[in-house]
């Protein structure tokens, strides 16, 4: 499949009348269920059948573990599934109704220092265009995902008009709507978590790149 040991997961083999045991990360459960769709050849077949003996097992444990298992393999199949190009969608932001249409993007790794996240879109929300950056990293002991933006100043209608626009992008790629947080000094931060990165792995221009990042930054921890 391509699955690497002490990397996508690690093991345990039985000694002395003891069990041994397989642990594998929730994200490389994910990456194989990616693989079992969009794998070539072999690779894809040897995916799914991981994949289906995974929940096998996961159902022999519980309902609750089985559920877990089945949401990240559904997580997993969903990535890459979406395309950035023609994207077009209405969705309501405080009670009022966008219209954002996606124009061009990216994603890049800080090469340098703390490695950093940069989703790039162009974009035009109710027919204004912008360039929108958010910059994603990890964060405190748990290593948490976080993403953030600062509205312009100097944009067509101000920090408000700005924070709304970008707000209606996130939740037309994601599904979700990020947080947005009034500081003192007048500035708006539009602030995104592991959801909205897992919005933004469903396309296909950035999932390689978010799956490569959330690799590297990880501290390797498997789910059980």
């Amino acid at each position: 499949m391509g699955l690497v040991e002490d990397v996508h997961f690690s093991v345990k083999m039985p000694e002395e009348g003891h069990d041994g045991y397989v642990r594998i990360l929730r994200e490389s459960l994910a990456y194989a269920a990616w693989l079992s769709v969009y794998g070539s050849g072999m690779q894809r077949e040897l995916a799914a059948e991981f994949v289906k003996y995974i929940l096998q097992r996961a159902w022999e444990a519980s309902k609750e573990v089985y559920e877990k298992a089945k949401k990240i393999v559904e997580e997993g199949k969903a990535r890459g599934s979406l395309r950035l190009e023609s994207f077009e969608r209405k969705v309501e932001v405080n009670g009022k109704e966008h219209l954002v249409k996606v124009i061009g993007w990216g994603a890049e790794k800080s090469q340098s220092g703390k490695k950093l996240l940069k989703i790039r879109i162009t974009a035009e929300v109710d027919g204004i265009k912008s360039d929108y950056t958010i910059t994603f990293s990890r964060y405190g002991r748990t290593n948490t995902v976080e993403g953030f933006t600062i509205a312009g100043a100097d944009a067509p209608g101000g920090r408000e008009a700005d924070a709304e626009r970008f707000s209606a992008l996130i939740k037309a790629l994601t599904g979700k709507e990020p947080r947005i947080r009034h500081m003192k000094d007048g500035r708006i931060k539009i602030v995104c978590y592991e959801g909205h990165l897992e919005g933004f792995r469903r396309f296909t221009e950035l999932a390689d790149d978010i799956e490569k990042w959330l690799e590297e930054t990880s501290r390797r921890r498997p789910t059980h």
